[in-house]
């Protein structure tokens, strides 16, 4: 089920990815950017939870705050 999961989001990354290089506009390509980070998150903690370490979490949690500081930076 996990595993599912996991691959799912890759294909998402991926989708995000063709979206940041292909973009029409410079806000498409920095949500596409948002949206990669956002989902790099969910791969931490699944493959977190996959793999028995609660730790990833943490990780998880810091990766995220980077990214939103990056978004507002990056927009402002």
């Amino acid at each position: 089920m996990f595993a599912a999961a996991a691959a799912a989001l890759l294909v998402t990354m991926a989708m995000a990815l063709i979206r940041a290089c292909k973009g029409p506009s410079i806000y498409d390509r920095i949500l596409a950017a948002n949206m990669f980070g956002t989902n790099t998150v969910l791969m931490i903690a699944v493959l977190g939870f996959l793999m028995g370490r609660p730790e990833f979490m943490d990780i998880a949690l810091v990766y995220a705050l980077i990214n939103f500081v990056g978004t507002i930076a990056v927009l402002k």
